[in-house]
């Protein structure tokens, strides 16, 4: 194998004879390239078959303004109907289904880039909310949900006698 422009750089089969003992052969060293490229293989495949299996996981935006903790999520195509927002402890919960319309007479399909199906999102709040005073609107693709924040009250001195 001829070298690339970096000299420092080993290939595969160099990187893996450098490993061997003496005793050992150069096929020995593009065995275990080929092992590893096998099992590199295997386990992207697998992980493909699953990945029906599992849901989208949801895009998010969480901020605070003085007064309010406000989460932001990307819900283009999805119908309010099709959507669940839940708390429960300071855990918010969005989720729901995308449908991809009537593709039913699709006999081969040359590129699907878009996720259709469930997704679900739960994250902590990162501080404490009302959470009976929420506010959750879809408008334009964009799901805002957006709590009253409990006010901390602040460190008062306490006066030593």
């Amino acid at each position: 194998m001829a070298r690339q422009n970096d000299d420092d750089l080993l290939l595969d089969d160099e990187l893996a004879a450098a490993f061997l003992t003496e005793e050992e052969p150069i096929e020995a060293a593009e065995t275990v390239v080929q092992q590893t490229t096998t099992t590199t293989t295997t386990t992207t495949s697998s992980n493909e078959d699953d990945y029906d299996s599992v849901p989208g996981q949801l895009a998010v935006d969480v901020y605070e303004t003085p007064d309010r903790l406000v989460v932001k999520a990307r819900t283009p195509g999805v119908n309010k109907n099709d959507l669940d927002v839940s708390i429960s402890d300071g855990v918010l919960t969005i989720s729901g289904t995308l449908s991809s319309g009537d593709d039913t007479e699709a006999t081969q399909w040359h590129v699907q880039e878009c996720y259709w199906g469930e997704f679900s999102r739960t994250l902590v709040l990162p501080v404490a909310v009302k959470e009976d005073e929420v506010d959750a609107v879809l408008k334009d693709g964009v799901l805002t949900v957006s709590f009253n924040k409990v006010k901390q009250e602040q460190a008062r001195k306490i006066q030593i006698q």
